[in-house]
């Protein structure tokens, strides 16, 4: 078994895909580390697309009404498939998790269910629930009442079972809203591309799960926060109360802290500085 530094695999967040990591893996592969990143479950490869999102002409009804194909998605499916994919990638040994946005969630699910799996959970700007707390319950508190995330979604989970963004609209003020959520202090060539390559349901069942938190599993993991502190998709008051929510529960476990000068998105405003924090934790 090999005896070098523990593989890292990063976990993107909602709407986004392992795509997201592709310049933070370079830097990282050029320092030595093994990396790859992984596609959660109703994103990226593992998404499917609502009717009313691709075909012509556009229904602007189904926007609001038509039931998303990955609402049967929830944080059981999602956490199952991170525990296979760490298994895979690991080989059995313990890997480095960077987890970003409600990538978080999946990731407290995983390493709770498989603690043995995760040699450290590192938490990008992520949701970071308490034990039994859905990670949506967050969306709630007074610390989130910045946050622009609300604004941008087009649709009732309770009525399509996702949360749905409207990648399509052609209004310049909603798709400037998008950029300032996600992207506020990416280039704007680069902000656009990736906006291009956004799924537009995110499963509500992952937002809408919980994990029973316990020592000997979630509580027995190393784990970092980097917190963001321009982030207008997660604000930094929520990404703190995550992190004093935490330590009040497993004191004997604190959280190490790094904070970053960046909004929602490092892997693309800041990946080389980024890659520099995550090659280094092990």
């Amino acid at each position: 078994m090999s005896t070098g530094p523990a593989p890292l695999l990063f976990l993107h967040g909602s709407w986004h895909g392992s795509w997201c990591w592709s310049e933070v893996i370079a830097r990282v592969a050029t320092a030595g580390r093994p990396a790859v990143a992984v596609d959660m479950a109703g994103h990226g490869l593992h998404a499917r697309r609502a009717r009313c999102l691709s075909e012509r002409p556009f229904d602007p009804a189904g926007l609001t009404s038509e039931v998303s194909p990955v609402a049967d998605v929830d944080l059981d499916a999602a956490g199952a498939l991170l525990v296979a994919q760490l298994a895979r990638i690991g080989g059995g040994r313990p890997v480095t998790v960077v987890a970003h946005s409600m990538g978080g969630a999946v990731l407290t699910r995983a390493a709770q269910r498989a603690p043995e799996l995760v040699g450290r959970a590192v938490y990008l700007a992520a949701f970071m629930p308490g034990s039994d707390i859905a990670g949506g319950a967050y969306h709630e508190a007074p610390e989130n009442a910045d946050s622009l995330i609300g604004a941008v979604i087009r649709a009732d989970a309770a009525v399509i079972g996702a949360h749905r963004i409207d990648l399509a609209s052609a209004d310049a003020g909603y798709r400037r809203l998008l950029r300032d959520a996600f992207y506020t202090d990416v280039d704007r060539d680069l902000a656009d591309a990736a906006t291009g390559l956004l799924t537009p349901d995110a499963p509500a069942g992952i937002a809408r799960g919980t994990t029973r938190l316990t020592a000997d599993g979630w509580g027995s993991v190393p784990r970092t926060y980097v917190v963001c502190t321009r982030d207008r998709a997660l604000p930094p008051a929520l990404q703190r109360k995550f992190i004093t929510e935490a330590d009040a529960a497993f004191p004997e476990n604190p959280t190490s802290v790094v904070e970053l000068d960046a909004a929602h998105s490092p892997f693309l405003s800041m990946p080389e500085r980024l890659a520099d924090v995550v090659a280094g934790l092990h």
